[in-house]
């Protein structure tokens, strides 16, 4: 049986970003078990939280360039500098992925966070 294209991206952040259902369950601020519903393929995103998934995937797709899946997770969960002491995830939450993307941008073009 095939994985469905939401349990494929679950399983993504999983590896690359230690990001756990929970967590995107909590990001999304839904219930886990409707993520559990997701990735058995009983359910899908509604387009608000399908377009934050989608967003926080590539985050940390390319976080992934950067560090171990444990510390890309650490850097989402943190405060960062270059953020004016915000937190990534909660960013991302209020659709302002552009503003995580470009600190990640800047360390991949070598200034340090």
């Amino acid at each position: 049986m095939s994985t469905n294209i939401i349990a494929r991206k679950l399983e993504t952040l999983q590896r690359k970003g230690s990001i756990r259902s929970v967590d995107v369950a909590n990001v999304l601020q839904i219930r886990p078990e409707t993520v559990s519903r997701w990735n058995q393929g009983r359910a899908f995103p509604q387009p608000d939280a399908e377009r934050t998934l989608l967003d926080l995937e590539y985050v940390v797709d390319q976080l992934a360039d950067l560090y171990e899946p444990d510390e890309a997770r650490m850097w989402l969960f943190s405060r960062q500098k270059l953020l004016n002491g915000q937190i990534p995830l909660e960013l991302i939450q209020q659709h302002r992925t552009d503003e995580v993307l470009q600190v990640i941008r800047q360390v991949l073009d070598g200034v340090h966070i």
